[in-house]
C-alpha cells in the first residue's frame, strides 16, 4: 500500500491556532487521558493508548480528508485540547467534537474553537448539518452544546463508550428559515 499525504488545514480565531499536532503536546494529551475527567470519552488510559489516540486522530484526516485540530492559545503558545470534525466507524453521523485540558476550562477557549471547526465544516467542507455525541454525565460539554445553539435530538448506545446523547448544532446560515 502506498502512503497517503494529507494537509491539515490552520484555522485561526481571535485568540487561538487550531493547527496539526505536534511531538511536544503529547505530553500534556497523555496526561489528560490519565485523568478521571477523561472517562467521559473513553479513558482513563495509558499513556500507550493515548499514543494511538493521537495517532488515530491523524489518521482520521488521512481516511476522511478532516479531524481534530489541536488548539493552541496563541498569547501563549500552550496545548489547551483539541477539537474538530469526527466520524469514526459506529457513530451515527459526522460530529464535532471538542476536549480541552484542564488549564483551558472555562475561559471559552472550547467554544472559539468549536465555532471555528464547525464554520469550516459548513464553509470549505459543504456539510448541511452536524452533530455532537456527548455522555450523558458530561455536563460541562452539554452546557457548551447548549451555548453553541445545539438541540437534544436523541440517545443511541456505542459498542464501547455506551449510552450517549445526540445533539444537533444549527444548521449553516444559508439553511436557517
Amino acid at each position: 500500500m502506498q502512503g497517503r499525504s494529507f494537509t491539515i488545514p490552520r484555522l485561526e480565531t481571535a485568540r487561538l491556532v487550531l493547527r496539526d499536532y505536534r511531538q511536544t503536546d503529547f505530553d500534556a494529551f497523555a496526561a489528560f487521558y490519565q485523568t478521571e475527567r477523561s472517562r467521559f470519552i473513553g479513558g482513563p488510559l495509558s499513556p500507550e493508548m493515548a499514543w494511538r489516540g493521537l495517532a488515530t486522530h491523524l489518521g482520521h484526516w488521512a481516511l476522511r480528508g478532516y479531524g481534530f485540530w489541536a488548539v493552541e492559545e496563541k498569547a501563549s503558545g500552550q496545548f489547551c485540547g483539541h477539537v474538530g470534525l469526527w466520524f469514526p466507524e459506529g457513530w451515527p453521523e459526522p460530529e464535532v467534537g471538542w476536549v480541552m485540558m484542564g488549564n483551558a476550562e472555562g475561559r471559552g477557549i472550547a467554544q472559539e474553537a468549536a465555532l471555528a471547526a464547525r464554520a469550516h465544516a459548513y464553509g470549505p467542507l459543504g456539510w448541511r448539518t452536524a452533530i455532537s455525541a456527548i455522555d450523558p454525565g458530561n455536563l460541562r460539554s452539554i452546557r457548551l452544546a447548549q451555548r453553541l445553539g445545539c438541540v437534544l435530538e436523541s440517545d443511541f448506545t456505542h459498542v464501547r463508550l455506551g449510552p450517549m446523547q445526540v445533539w444537533r448544532h444549527p444548521p449553516p446560515e444559508g439553511d436557517r428559515k
